[in-house]
């Protein structure tokens, strides 16, 4: 476009701007937003009986539709250019009486102090803040000073702006340090992408008498959804509040042009606290042909249930479209600090934010369907929530799973889409003399279930893999002869309880490094000590180092699982120290000859992988890797002979072994567990 500046220095420019209103002629220019967008605002901000000053107005309509739709009616407009001054003053002489325009420069005008009650900008700051140079900067000032020098104490100067961070911190920190109260409000979308597609925003300041020492500043935005403005704390917030609205926008007009190719994900945040609300997930189905029909729908995951591999990852949450047959499929996590009355509200609360997320050439008005499993949001209940110096803020959480049951779980706040224990509670079962409930009562809720764990049971695919990893373990009869067992990493302590309540003879020594997380296992989990069973609170790589200084093999078992508290580095379990060459060796000082060393690594850095593979390849002449299928864990058995070497037939049957073992008299047992196949997808590295 010929009349675009070709450096936005121009902007500023009054030679920019003769040539600019000779090419235009007399048809209007509206650079920011439509006055439909701005006439709630301006209707809110501007009364009848103000006198009110545009200043840079051009050739724009706001002012005549302004005066015409009765918002008010004593309007004085200036601009630098004299041509568009002539023209408007020809334009509204007869039709707009009390309405005047004059040539005159914002940064040095004729008006007495405290002459308006309202200045209206509409994009003349962002025409001069075109860059931070100092000479930019100090015009800005004397454009800021005269508009403070006539407005009255207690009258408003709205700026209509695109906000770009410069332009509004600047006006920000201007007028607040003055002591005026700071407003941002983001102008509602017409619907009409052709002309911008970063939203528009108006700055409401409003001049209070500057205040002696120091006032606390007063800055506030609201979003174009909502009336009631929203406090920040300072000025970089505010600024950050705007960028948020701005990405979003961008990522909207996008998403309604062009499938996106990379799954894309944002939060929904809760406008008391700021906290997120809803995390939606955006996924295209290359494989599926949208028609008008299945070209969009909207998946509500049951509280609780985020983490699964199906919900809580990318390729899960391709398959889950690709199952769905929608070809765009937004998928809603709902967050446990919230509260949420069912799907009805959640629907309703939705609507709005969904729809500007919708595939390019769905129709305006089409019906969009709400999907979820089994029809409901889920239930989850927080049971405890505390923070440990060394974990941070967790939380113990009951939830319903899918079908009937229900599971305990701690998560670490720090990581709140990976469980890090979790355990099966067992069924509400009523106490002696308490009568049955009726069939057509209200079914208990989980505030009611009771919070008896099942401790026959393993939720963690990677602690059934452990488990099942102790037929690797040499001898003629390993799992009848007593057992010593090493834990590094206690959580929930499910897998130390486990191999202590399902192998009589096992002697289990646990280390916690964080002594929050044994009261945890204890209060929540079941977990209990005893002459079997000893925690010791300490670091692992401390522990392991002092025992390997008394240079005895004492374990059979040694298991690793013990997540880094580091979530910069690619690898979230184990820290790199548990794995580095040095420690490794001492490791293989407490482990007996023919016992068998197991690390649970999470690891999505490939090259980090490698190299711990190499590692560990250097002081264990035997490595099997076990994947656990859906997830990023990979279970590592390394033992110390390689003649050993069993193959996966005999690994087979020695697993049934260890499955018959487990099968004791008076021992409740979960028939889902079928140990023999847990190793079938062991490989020898």
């Amino acid at each position: 476009m010929e009349l675009l500046p070709r450096s936005p220095g121009e902007f500023g420019s009054a030679r920019y701007w003769d040539r600019f209103f000779q090419q235009r002629g007399q048809r209007p220019f509206e650079w920011y937003g439509a006055f439909p967008e701005l006439c709630p605002l301006l209707r809110k901000y501007v009364r009848p009986r103000d006198k009110v000053l545009v200043v840079g107005c051009g050739n724009s309509e706001l002012s005549e539709q302004m005066y015409d739709v009765g918002i008010c009616e004593d309007i004085v407009n200036i601009d630098i250019n004299n041509a568009v001054i002539h023209q408007m003053q020809e334009r509204s002489r007869s039709k707009r009486p009390k309405m005047s325009y004059l040539l005159m420069d914002v940064l040095q005008m004729n008006f007495p102090d405290a002459h308006f009650h309202v200045v209206l900008d509409k994009g003349t700051l962002d025409a001069v803040l075109t860059d931070e140079e100092e000479a930019t900067l100090d015009k800005v000032d004397k454009m800021f000073g005269e508009i403070s020098r006539v407005l009255q104490v207690g009258g408003r100067y709205l700026c209509v702006s695109l906000a770009q961070a410069h332009v509004l911190k600047k006006a920000v920190e201007y007028f607040s340090q003055e002591g005026w109260v700071v407003r941002v409000h983001q102008v509602a979308d017409s619907g009409d992408k052709q002309q911008f597609v970063l939203p528009v925003f108006i700055y409401v300041m409003t001049k209070f008498r500057k205040a002696t020492g120091s006032a606390p500043q007063i800055l506030e935005i609201c979003p174009e959804e909502q009336d009631k403005p929203m406090r920040m704390e300072s000025v970089e917030q505010l600024v950050a509040a705007v960028k948020d609205r701005q990405h979003y926008a961008l990522l909207c007009s996008q998403l309604s042009k062009t499938p996106c190719k990379e799954q894309v994900s944002l939060d929904l945040c809760d406008r008391e606290s700021g906290r997120p609300r809803y995390t939606l997930h955006v996924v295209d189905s290359s494989s599926v042909k949208p028609s008008q029909d299945n070209s969009f729908a909207i998946f509500i995951i049951p509280q609780g249930r985020e983490t699964e591999w199906l919900f809580g990852t990318e390729e899960g949450r391709r398959q889950l479209a690709t199952s769905a047959g929608f070809g765009r499929l937004v998928t809603v996590a709902l967050h446990r600090e919230q509260h949420y009355e069912g799907m009805a509200s959640i629907q309703s609360e939705l609507s709005g934010k969904v729809m500007e997320l919708a595939p390019p050439g769905l129709p305006a008005r089409q019906q969009v369907p709400f999907l979820s499993v089994g029809g409901d949001i889920g239930v989850r209940t927080v049971r405890h929530c505390d923070t440990s110096p060394l974990s941070g803020e967790y939380v113990v959480e009951d939830v319903k799973g899918d079908g009937t049951c229900y599971f305990r779980r701690l998560i670490f706040l720090r990581n709140r889409n990976v469980v890090q224990s979790e355990a099966r509670l067992l069924a509400h079962t009523s106490l002696p003399g308490q009568k049955k409930r009726r069939k057509d009562k209200k079914k208990p809720s989980l505030a009611e279930t009771p919070g008896a764990i099942d401790k026959s049971y393993l939720c963690c695919e990677h602690h059934k893999a452990m488990v099942a990893g102790l037929c690797l373990l040499g001898g003629p009869e390993p799992l009848s002869a007593l057992l010593a067992v090493l834990v590094v990493g206690l959580g929930g302590g499910s897998l130390p309880l486990f191999i202590h309540d399902y192998f009589s003879q096992a002697c289990v020594a646990v280390v916690e490094i964080d002594p929050s997380m044994l009261d945890v296992a204890t209060r929540w989990f079941g977990f209990s000590q005893g002459d079997r069973m000893q925690v010791h609170v300490s670091d692992g790589l401390d522990y392991v180092a002092k025992l390997a200084a008394e240079a005895s093999a004492q374990y059979d078992a040694i298991m690793f699982d013990v997540d880094s508290k580091d979530l910069t580095v690619g690898m979230s379990c184990p820290p790199p120290a548990f794995v580095e060459k040095h420690f490794l060796q001492k490791v293989k000082v407490i482990l007996k000859p023919e016992g068998v060393f197991m690390l649970n690594l999470v690891c999505r850095d490939a090259q980090l992988k490698e190299s711990v593979l190499a590692t560990l390849r250097e002081v264990f002449p035997l490595l099997y890797v076990r994947h656990i299928e859906g997830e990023v864990n990979e279970i590592l058995f390394c033992q110390l002979n390689a003649e050993g070497r069993q193959d996966l037939t005999e690994l087979g049957a020695r697993a049934r072994v260890l499955e018959g073992a487990l099968r004791q008299p008076g021992r409740p047992w979960d028939s889902s567990y079928v140990l023999a196949d847990m190793l079938q997808a062991v490989k020898i590295l």
